[in-house]
């Protein structure tokens, strides 16, 4: 009870940093200042009928939990789903899939963790269950939960060693938080390992929902699109990438790279595409934007993907991908989406928020690992200059994905109990 009390004393110390904050994101991100009622429990929706909640923070969560999303609605055909997310892009992408599932999907943000808000939030919606992808936990929200009587499960779990160590710094509030848990579907035997002895005595694991994730035919289209642009260019692409690795691929590519290769970089955040641009430009290698809907000159060494929700595109029409956030110490990206459409991967040293995936891939021989960007480099232009191995990498990925699809129907299955008990209501 105390450390609980303590961290909501915090959170209303921290009230107008976290305003300052939504408005100092609105300078990039004017969408951070819409819905702002919400961001305390105040709405203008209701959902008629019962309700399944998902949590899904932002991009990667709403992108992963499609899926399930789909597999829910048809296993429940009266029940409505609550998305819920904590940033724009995060509600903007969900718009983009669910959109025609209107109004049987909604999406609203979840409130901050203020306990009278997260209680308006529970007495607004009255969900059956609620379900919180992969591993955002909030204190307050759980005891109200549990208070109120809603099953609150965490499904797509992950847990890096770095980010368990956080977790138990804070000692008994995050344990008493996973303890409340219902359930907890974890993505690997690690995971649930580390899940459980921060208290998830309920964790079991049912694999990583983003194979079950088909590639979309339009996205496979569009990547067919770019590489008719691209014309006999080999194509390198730097996917996901995050602050600190830019400056770095540029210097190493400008300096290593042949002239018919082509660098498409493609930044994890879309705040980050015009500081990326102006990276590029300081290099000295030009440069064009995927925005700008231009042919590819024939001097373009550096392609900018500035856009979102095209991840699928550009690993389809890469011949190789560096995947970010693995170049300096920022945890890595998940490597299922290239694998699925066959693009090989490297990943750097770095990759403690994605360990299991990246080794079972790397064992697989669907990636490889390089010790920092400009191994990495020396490698991608290795495989550019051998078709018959890139070419095997690239069956392997396919092979990779399709043997760890089935989490979807694994967490539908641990998740029913919990639905059916709360309709026998």
């Amino acid at each position: 009870m105390i450390p609980r009390l303590l961290y909501t004393a915090v959170w209303y110390l921290a009230a107008p940093l976290i305003v300052l904050r939504l408005a100092w994101r609105a300078r990039r991100q004017p969408e951070y200042l819409r819905h702002l009622g919400e961001r305390i429990g105040r709405y203008r929706t209701r959902t008629a009928g019962p309700l399944i909640w998902l949590h899904a923070v932002s991009v990667g969560e709403t992108r992963a939990c499609a899926p399930l999303l789909r597999a829910l609605l048809e296993a429940y055909p009266e029940h409505g789903v609550l998305l819920t997310h904590m940033t724009p892009t995060g509600r903007a992408t969900a718009a983009e899939l669910f959109g025609e599932l209107a109004p049987r999907v909604q999406s609203v943000y979840l409130p901050y963790d203020f306990p009278w808000a997260v209680r308006r939030f529970l007495r607004r919606y009255h969900p059956d269950i609620g379900i919180l992808m992969e591993t955002e936990l909030w204190p307050n929200l759980v005891e109200a939960c549990r208070r109120s009587g809603t099953p609150l499960a965490m499904v797509n779990a992950r847990l890096s060693e770095r980010s368990a160590r956080g977790y138990r710094r804070i000692g008994r509030l995050a344990r008493d938080a996973f303890a409340h848990l219902t359930r907890v579907g974890a993505q690997s035997e690690g995971d649930r390992h580390r899940l459980a002895e921060l208290g998830a005595a309920s964790a079991t694991v049912t694999g990583s929902i983003k194979f079950d994730i088909e590639a979309p035919a339009a996205m496979l289209e569009l990547g067919a699109r770019f590489r008719a642009c691209f014309g006999q260019r080999r194509v390198l692409l730097a996917a996901s990438t995050r602050e600190g690795e830019e400056g770095l691929q540029l210097e190493a590519f400008a300096r290593l790279a042949p002239p018919d290769v082509l660098l498409v970089i493609v930044p994890r955040h879309p705040q980050r595409f015009d500081d990326v641009a102006r990276l590029v430009k300081r290099s000295g290698l030009a440069m064009q934007r995927r925005s700008d809907e231009t042919p590819l000159a024939t001097d373009t060494r550096v392609w900018l993907g500035d856009s979102m929700g095209e991840m699928y595109a550009y690993y389809a029409a890469a011949d190789v991908a560096l995947i970010g956030g693995s170049w300096e110490k920022l945890g890595g990206q998940n490597p299922i989406e290239a694998s699925a459409v066959g693009c090989p991967v490297i990943v750097g040293p770095h990759t403690f928020n994605f360990t299991a995936v990246c080794e079972q891939a790397i064992e697989a021989g669907a990636a490889l690992r390089a010790s920092d960007i400009e191994a990495g480099l020396h490698s991608a232009l290795a495989l550019l200059d051998d078709p018959v191995r890139r070419q095997a990498i690239g069956e392997a990925g396919h092979r990779f994905a399709r043997a760890h699809r089935g989490a979807t129907a694994r967490t539908v299955e641990l998740l029913a109990p919990l639905i059916a008990a709360r309709q026998r209501r």
